[in-house]
């Protein structure tokens, strides 16, 4: 199946759950009557938490009701998202579902109990987390371009960290690995960021790929050198970082996003109404600069069928590196 095919094919499924639909086509008069739940499926503290929390009480102001975040972590996400899809389709239930639960774990795990193109309705985008390229201070490589030769005049004595196997962070350095026509050892991590982080200020490995949320700190500080970021253009927090697009590498602008989704069968004027919400928040100023703080860009779809046309290429490109890769579940 071509590209184009597939994408095509990922927005009819969502066509055939009601799942694209003018934003504004209608009204939802009476909703929400009752506080609605955000499952988030990952534990407190990660990246998706962090936006969670701090969308969730903007949202509550806008909609008129609570807005109560529900972490559902394990199984690399699959947990809180299985339990997100069989709830009751009413818009009590919204999920934040991100690139990895999404468009990653579908070509990863072969019997998922969720197919994400069947069984949600996507609603808005909400974030944006580039990832940023870190080295370890020692390593005698300031540039990508400097990385680069180092690693072809070593072949193989250079290693890089990930958070696991089929991690967005993973699969964005062995994109990175072919487009350059390098080879670099993998040291997965278990755990999210964290320990994979640790493992470049401990000097147990060299580089990484990291959402920028997990590591600006530490760049700040001068403890972990900065290669690259991921995103168009450069982070305002960190302005003297060159985008991977400056490094000659045009192809590899990511984002670990997150976004809202709802069970499909939700009805069209309570996504209509959900969508409106978001765009009303993710404009608030305090909003976007909690989130550009952390290294996070507050994003809104213009549409949900904006958003499903998004997350059916964002699912084509990274399904293919994935299976290429041959990621497999940790």
């Amino acid at each position: 199946m071509t590209p184009i095919r597939s994408i095509a094919a990922f927005l009819m499924c969502f066509a055939l759950v009601g799942g694209i639909i003018p934003a504004r086509a209608q009204t939802a008069p009476g909703y929400p009557q009752k506080p609605v739940h955000m499952i988030i499926p990952f534990a407190p503290g990660g990246a998706s938490d962090f936006a969670g929390r701090i969308i969730s009480p903007r949202l509550a102001e806008v909609l008129g009701q609570q807005v109560v975040i529900d972490n559902r972590a394990g199984a690399s996400g699959n947990i809180g998202m299985e339990a997100a899809a069989k709830s009751s389709p009413d818009g009590y239930t919204i999920y934040l579902g991100n690139i990895g639960t999404i468009s990653i774990n579908p070509a990863v795990f072969p019997r998922l109990a969720v197919n994400p193109a069947k069984d949600f309705t996507p609603v808005s985008l909400v974030a944006e987390l580039p990832s940023i390229l870190v080295a370890n201070p020692g390593l005698p490589a300031n540039t990508v371009g400097e990385l680069v030769a180092l690693a072809k005049s070593k072949p193989g004595d250079l290693n890089f960290a990930s958070p696991g196997s089929s991690t967005m962070n993973r699969l964005e350095m062995e994109q990175f690995m072919k487009l350059a026509g390098i080879k670099m050892v993998h040291v997965p991590y278990k755990g999210g960021a964290g320990p994979a982080v640790a493992g470049i200020l401990g000097n147990e490995t060299h580089v990484m790929f990291v959402t920028l949320s997990s590591a600006i700190t530490f760049v700040k500080a001068g403890r972990l050198k900065a290669l690259a970021v991921t995103s168009p253009k450069r982070i305002e927090a960190l302005p003297q970082v060159p985008t991977t697009v400056e490094a000659g590498y045009p192809d590899l602008v990511t984002s670990s996003w997150q976004g809202v989704f709802v069970p499909a069968g939700t009805p069209r004027a309570v996504v209509a109404r959900l969508h409106d919400a978001l765009v009303k928040v993710l404009a608030m100023p305090d909003v976007k600069e909690r989130f550009s703080n952390g290294g996070v860009m507050a994003t809104a779809s213009k549409t949900p069928e904006d958003f499903a046309a998004y997350v059916a290429a964002e699912s084509e490109r990274w399904g293919k590196v994935a299976r290429e890769s041959g990621a497999t579940i940790d």
